[in-house]
């Protein structure tokens, strides 16, 4: 119950600083969008979610117009790369298919603070600052899977990853490599193949938006996760400053809501992560887990090689947002 009063507090909030009602209604506009993955999958669904409820809520003010997702409307690294040239004026994305335009981006999967933290603590209004030189303004955050794990089709007893070829994102890919793996990217209907025909041995993924199909080719999960997965509604800046502030309302209070209900601690994210672990238990899954030694190898790796990826590609901002970013 207090949980639920917090997060519709933090929800009310949250919506006042990130954009303020307007006192006229305007016409009503439409936004062009773009989901940075495929439209109807595990991945895509929580977007089509957001989209529909603030068309919902913005009749007569604000609609958005989905396009489509990634890759039938293109390669999903050129999503925000085509948002911030007008393409479209709004995307769902994860951090990892934007950072060829802002090089930031992979950060924000390091974070061991929750968000209504770093809306507080500056690293979200330093995360605005730096993506509107990038023509991104930065909406908030919809949706977040869980830990990212290393899924594979054959056991592992030690946190050495030598001998396996792995699909990848670059979000881990510094992490993977480290621990001795050879990696290759893919797109996400392309993991069942590559594990079906042995192309690679395993991949990376979150504990969520997990496509069912792939459990026929996945026999083990690693624990411990590491690192966050979270989504982001991002929009062209030059077209969110021609927004009146009514239109803005109806796009923040919807993410605001959003986001405090994906927060680590709630109640929906653990419910749903337990569903999810319990299902592939239930289809013969195992898991194994490091514990110990092998447990603090393997985290610390994580750790170190992200952001050691994150030092190397934008070293003026890596230390500061790091400090703002760790508990």
């Amino acid at each position: 119950m207090f949980k639920n009063i917090k997060a519709i507090a933090f929800a009310s909030t949250l919506a006042l600083t990130m954009g303020s009602v307007g006192v006229a209604s305007a016409d009503e506009i439409t936004l062009s969008g773009a989901n940075c993955f495929p439209l109807g999958s595990p991945v895509g669904v929580p977007f089509e979610n957001v989209v529909a409820e603030i068309n919902k809520r913005g009749k007569g003010i604000l609609q958005i117009d989905l396009k489509g997702g990634a890759p039938a409307i293109g390669d999903p690294f050129t999503i925000v790369q085509k948002m911030t040239r007008g393409v479209y004026d709004i995307a769902g994305c994860p951090s990892a298919f934007f950072g060829n335009v802002f090089p930031e981006s992979l950060m924000l999967d390091y974070t061991q603070q929750p968000y209504h933290v770093l809306r507080k603590n500056g690293a979200i209004d330093l995360f605005s600052k730096l993506m509107a030189k990038k023509n991104i303004h930065f909406v908030g955050r919809y949706h977040d899977f869980g830990p990212f794990h290393l899924w594979l089709n054959e056991k592992i007893d030690k946190p050495d990853l030598s001998g396996l070829h792995l699909r990848v994102s670059p979000v881990y890919t510094p992490f993977f490599k480290a621990m001795g793996a050879t990696v290759q990217v893919s797109n996400i209907s392309q993991v069942y193949t590559y594990m079906e025909n042995n192309t690679v041995k395993g991949y990376g993924w979150p504990a969520l938006g997990w496509v069912p199909s792939w459990v026929e080719v996945t026999k083990y999960r690693v624990e411990p996760g590491f690192y966050t997965s979270p989504l982001f509604v991002l929009m062209g800046e030059k077209k969110w400053n021609t927004l009146t502030d009514e239109q803005k309302n109806v796009v923040t209070s919807v993410i605001a809501e959003f986001e405090a209900r994906t927060e680590p601690d709630s109640v929906e994210l653990q419910a749903s992560l337990k569903k999810q672990k319990d299902w592939t238990a239930s289809k013969g899954m195992e898991t194994i887990t490091f514990t110990g030694a092998d447990q603090e190898k393997w985290s610390k790796s994580a750790s170190d090689a992200g952001w050691a990826q994150a030092f190397e590609r934008t070293p003026e901002h890596a230390a500061e947002l790091r400090k703002l970013l760790s508990k």
